[in-house]
Parts: structure tokens; sequence; C-alpha cells
């Protein structure tokens, strides 16, 4: 099996990217040090101390059904659209997609052109962070959620979900808060096997020991810090398989914990 793919049961994900994007660290993150950075995750900075996060995207299989989670930013050097057919994804197969919030770099292959991206597709997204992000107060200054989500409520291909909502019989969607008021991710049980997938709840795998570093663009960094830590309690207990869309490489991976550290174990 190619290492961009992995089973959970008899629920096939594949790790999808669309690029990545250039962020400062210890600005991003202000309860970090760069010296703790550079000691202890110098392979995740380059020299001017900024970081790299991926804009992760899964392709998900289950029950016959093939969802795409998330799609990406869509800006200068994009390429969801070019690694789906690379893996072999056709954007007319997919028949969900679902976005765990709705900032700009998850929502951006939504539409192109004007048109839905993926032409037989209900959308999915947060109703908590629908409610948020289209107050006239937000949408002055993020043309996206106009252009990339409500053109969607136009065209009456998009649902929105509250609470935890049953995908398919193997996904459910549970509600993570804090990065955004609604953010959500998906919970994978199948065949006795757990996986998830993260989102925005964590941004780089530092936090994953540093679990109480918030970045500054979470909406509230408090609740951000609480929801991490317990999504991460139950993901290492659970052994669970994790699709993490800003971590770098193939975003898949387990928590595991060596003399009281946790830590991200890459597939």
């Amino acid at each position: 099996m190619p290492d961009y793919k992995v089973s959970v049961g008899n629920v096939e994900i594949v790790s999808l990217t669309d690029g990545q994007g250039d962020i400062d660290a210890v600005a991003t993150f202000p309860d970090s040090t760069l010296d703790i950075w550079r000691k202890e995750y110098g392979d995740l900075l380059d020299r001017a101390g900024q970081f790299h996060p991926r804009f992760g995207c899964v392709a998900v299989r289950s029950s016959g059904r093939l969802i795409i989670v998330d799609t990406g930013y869509n800006g200068p050097g994009g390429k969801l659209l070019e690694d789906m057919r690379a893996k072999g994804i056709a954007p007319e197969a997919v028949a969900i997609v679902f976005a765990t919030h709705l900032h700009p770099d998850h929502v951006g292959w939504h539409m192109t052109g004007g048109k839905p991206t993926f032409p037989k597709a209900r959308y999915l997204v947060p109703k908590a962070d629908w409610d948020h992000f289209t107050k006239p107060v937000y949408l002055k200054g993020n043309p996206h959620v106009q252009e990339k989500v409500m053109s969607l409520k136009a065209l009456n291909i998009l649902d929105l979900i509250s609470g935890e909502y049953k995908i398919t019989s193997e996904l459910t969607a549970v509600p993570t808060p804090g990065h955004t008021p609604g953010h959500t991710s998906i919970a994978i049980l199948s065949a006795g096997k757990k996986g998830f997938i993260l989102g925005d709840v964590s941004h780089t795998p530092a936090q994953v020991h540093y679990a109480d570093w918030s970045p500054t663009f979470d909406t509230d960094r408090v609740q951000s810090r609480k929801t991490r830590h317990k999504v991460f309690d139950m993901l290492e207990k659970d052994e669970a398989t994790v699709s993490a869309g800003h971590y770098p490489g193939t975003g898949l991976g387990r928590l595991v914990r060596h003399a009281g550290r946790r830590s991200w174990q890459p597939l």
C-alpha cells in the first residue's frame, strides 16, 4: 500500500495535499520559545524560524461512498486536483465534501470558476461555523465565505450539521470547538479499529507534547486547549490512526508515549 494511504478496518484514508504555507513559529504560538523549537523540533523549522503547515485534505472511502474532508487553500501553487488525479480520485466520484471549519485554507476548492468543484457531491458544514462566519462583520473582510460556501447554499447543495452527525455507518462527525466555534472532526470506527481526522485541533507535531500551545488564530484559545487535551488523551488511549491535515509528510500517524512524553509517530 502506498505511504499516502492507510486502512482503518474497512475504511480507506488517502492523504491529499494542496501545498503548504509559511508561518512564524513563535509569533503564531506565543507560549512557545525559539529555543524549544530549535532544540526539540528543529526539523520543523527553516533558518528564519518559520514552519510550513501543509494544506492537507483527505479522501475517505466508507460504506461505498467517497468523501473529501477539507479542500485546501486554492492559492498560488495549489495542487489539490492534480494530487487527486495522481492518486486515482476523480472529482465526479465524490459523494460528500466535508468542511471541518470555514477558514480559507479548508474550503478553497469547494468552488472552481463559480461552479462546484465536486459536481455530484453534497457539501457538509458545521452550523455553528456557518452562524459565526456569515455574520456581516466577518464577511466584510473574508470574501471566501461568500464565494466558496454561501454560494453552495444558494445552489441547494449544502447541508448544515450540528452535534454528532453520522456521515456513514463508520464515520461520525464530532464537535471539537475552540479553533473555531463549530470546528468538527471525524471519528472512524470500523471492524473494531479506530481512526480520527483531526482538522485544526492541532497544527504541528510540537503540540502533541506541548498541548497547551494554542495559536493566535484560534477563535477561543482556552477552549482550543481544553479540546486538544481531551482529544489527544483519547487518541493515545485508543491507539487510533490519525490524519492531521497540517502535519508534514502525509499527516498520517499515531500518538505514542515514551518515558512519560507524548509524541507524534508518523506511519
